[in-house]
This record gives structure tokens, sequence and C-alpha cells, in this order.
């Protein structure tokens, strides 16, 4: 695969796809530990399922929030000092979360523990900037989707073993995440090499660092338009899913820490697979803007299909149908990193995460708001399911726009005359 630029090295080695996806794969296991069991753990500080569901709405939007303000922070600063520096940050502030949300005494503690964690964690900002910039725009799909796939991995190992871990006991996972967070940190420290030269980068200005700005700018980029609304609201529609996936299904169908680690498990497996070995297939076959507009149409669909099960078969079941939205995101984000200059990838990157965590601050009042006002009907009753077809309107608005903005992409083109 070919790689732009010259990048530094680290220890003799040039920064490369292999290093940032091993870094991304321990990085997404730590995280995905904790999935199936941060929910029964905010749990141990309630007493019913309204109050259950109000906790976790509280623990959820303070990662959001603090993630929203600082993505857009250390991506500027990954862009004046390198993406290794700011992603050591990250995984330092990972493990010292991760081991204080293990010895909480209190929800306060769990609320502030993730407002901190929320503020220091932008990998996957940095990571795809770091994708960015030994890229050539022409193949930046197919990587976004490698890169994709290794957070798909994470996801099939670390939901499992958080499972099974927190099985045993709830406070368990939190200390193997912690313990592979400082494993991380020392990869990146003495393994993982710098992939922005030092002729890339750029000056850190706060006033760039506003996330408000940040977007502003994101929406101006050449060619990206309406995406931007595109990503948000497909993100909100997937945070809104993530945000009552665990507390959802322990609901409907009585599933614990192992049952709902194996779901995200099967997750896992299918992103993977579509991310990282059919979607450089795929794109042979398929524009990517036409796979966007496939992949927004199968979300619609299996939404309501979750919405409306009433067995937990089901739930997997209807994962099969979701295959194609998993090759939608690494299409999207590829234009947009290609809209962006090379001195302005840890920016754009920063701008995308923080626009998802903008996402992740109005999702777990949306999904768990509407968890709440439902939380008392029979679980048979079909609006018990409202969470998933409030999804499947965002993703089918989603669906509208991306088609408006291809066709007037379409009808702008230049017209080639003929020989």
């Amino acid at each position: 695969m070919t790689e732009t630029g010259n990048p530094p090295k680290h220890g003799g080695r040039k920064a490369a796809m292999s290093f940032i996806l091993i870094a991304v794969l321990i990085d997404m296991v730590s995280i995905g530990l904790i999935i199936p069991v941060l929910p029964p753990l905010v749990g141990t500080f309630t007493q019913s399922a309204s109050e259950h569901t109000l906790a976790q709405l509280a623990v959820a939007a303070a990662f959001g929030l603090a993630n929203f303000f600082g993505s857009p922070i250390l991506g500027g600063l990954s862009d004046r000092f390198g993406r290794r520096k700011v992603m050591l940050i990250g995984f330092s502030g990972l493990a010292l979360s991760f081991f204080v949300t293990a010895m909480a005494q209190a929800l306060w503690m769990l609320v502030v523990v993730r407002l901190f964690s929320g503020a220091m964690q932008a990998n996957a900002a940095v990571a795809n900037a770091y994708v960015a910039d030994i890229t050539p725009p022409q193949d930046r799909a197919k990587r976004f989707g490698m890169l994709g796939a290794a957070f798909g991995m994470g996801f099939i190992l670390g939901p499992v073993l958080g499972g099974l871990l927190g099985s045993i006991d709830l406070h368990l996972p939190f200390y193997v995440a912690g313990t592979l967070a400082v494993l991380n940190w020392l990869y990146g420290y003495f393994v993982l090499p710098e992939s922005l030269p030092v002729e890339r980068r750029r000056p850190f200005e706060w006033r760039k660092a506003s996330p408000w700005q940040a977007l502003g700018r994101l929406r101006d980029l050449r060619g990206v338009g309406a995406l931007v609304y595109v990503i948000g609201l497909s993100s909100l529609a997937q945070l809104v899913l993530h945000s009552t996936w665990v507390l959802y299904n322990t609901y409907k169908f009585g599933w614990g820490p192992f049952e709902n680690g194996m779901s995200l498990f099967a997750v896992g497996v299918l992103a993977v697979l579509v991310q990282g070995v059919f979607l450089k297939h795929i794109l042979k076959r398929i524009s990517a803007a036409r796979l966007v507009l496939i992949g927004l149409c199968t979300a619609v669909l299996t939404n309501v299909l979750w919405g409306l099960a009433t067995e937990g078969w089901m739930m997997y079941a209807a994962m099969f149908v979701n295959v194609l939205s998993y090759a939608a995101g690494p299409a999207l984000q590829g234009q947009i990193s290609s809209a962006a200059d090379a001195r302005t990838q840890g920016e754009t990157m920063g701008t995308l995460s923080s626009l998802n965590s903008l996402a992740a601050v109005v999702a777990p009042v949306l999904g768990l708001g509407l968890m709440w006002l439902t939380a008392e009907l029979p679980h048979s009753d079909w609006r018990f399911g409202a969470p998933f077809f409030f999804c499947a309107v965002l993703q089918a608005l989603s669906l509208v726009l991306a088609w408006r903005h291809f066709s007037r992409v379409r009808a702008n083109a230049p017209v080639v005359p003929a020989s």
C-alpha cells in the first residue's frame, strides 16, 4: 500500500497502518470490556428501573459532553505536536478512569470520572488523522474500513471478555480494562511511530478549537455540505442505540452481562467482516455514494425490526439485515477526509469526533428518556421499542439528505464532451 509524505520515525520505524491498527485494537478491547457491565454497575447505586435509567443517562451524557468540547482541542493539538503524543494522553486518561470507576463508591463518582475520561479521550479522532497522514486520498475509504475493522475487532473481544468477567464480579472488567490501557500506553511510548512530519504541523489556535466553529468549517469544506448533517443524524441514531442496547435487552429479554456481551460480539464480527474483508471488494463494484445510500436503507429497516422483536433471537436475526450499514461510515469518512488538506487532518477528524460527541450528549437524553417514558409499560407493548423506532426515523432523515446531496453533486458535475 502506498503511503504519502515522509513521516518521521520513532525508534527507527516508519509510521504504517500496522502500528495504528494494533494501538486501536488494544484501545477498543479495553473500552469494549466495560460496555456490558457499566449499566449494571450504575444500577447498584439505584433503587428502581426509572431511577436506573436516569442515572445511566447522567453517566453517558457526562462522557459525551466532555468529549464534545475536548475532541477538537486534542485534534488541534495533534496537528501541532503530532499524533503519538496526543494518543498517549488518551491512553493514560483511559487507564486512570477505568481504575477509578472500579473503585467508585457513589453515583457522583461515576459521573465525575466519565467527565474526565471524555475530556481526555480523543483516540478515535487522532487514529483517523494518523491514517489520513499516511494514506493517499484515493485509498482512504478502504483504509478507514481497515481502521473500522480494528474497532470492530475490539468490540468482538472486549464485550465477550467483559461479559465473562462481569458475571464473576462487576468491578473486575474495569481493572482489566485499566491494565490494557496501561499496556497500550507502553506500546505507544516505546513502539508506535509518529505519522505527522514536522513540516506539515501547524500552530494551535484556541479559537479554532471551539467545537461550534469547527463544525462550521467542516460544513464549508468543498464537496462536503449536507454530508455533515448525514453523519450527525446517523451518529445520533447509532449512539441512541448504543446508550440503550444493554439496558433495553436487560429489561425486555432478561439478558445479563454475558448475554449482552455475546450480542455485542455478534455485532463486532459482522462489522469486522464487512469493513476489514468485504469493503474493498464492494467499493470496486459500487460507488461510495451508492454504498452510503444502501447502508442507510438497511439501517432504517434493521431498527424497525429490532423495535418489533419479541424474542431475543430476533435481535440477532435483524443484525444480518444491517451488514451494509457498516460499510457506509468508512465511505463517508473517506469523502470528508479527502476534502481536508494535509495540515488540518487532525482538526478535521477531531471535528468529526466532536460531532459524534455532540450526538453522544443528546443520544442518552433521547434514547434513555424514551426508555424512561415506557419503563412501566408491559414489555410486550410495541411502544416499548420506541428507542429503535426513533433511530429508524433518524436514519431515514439521513437517507433523504444523503440522496439529495449526491443528486446535487451529480447534477453539478462537469459534462465531458464526446470525442
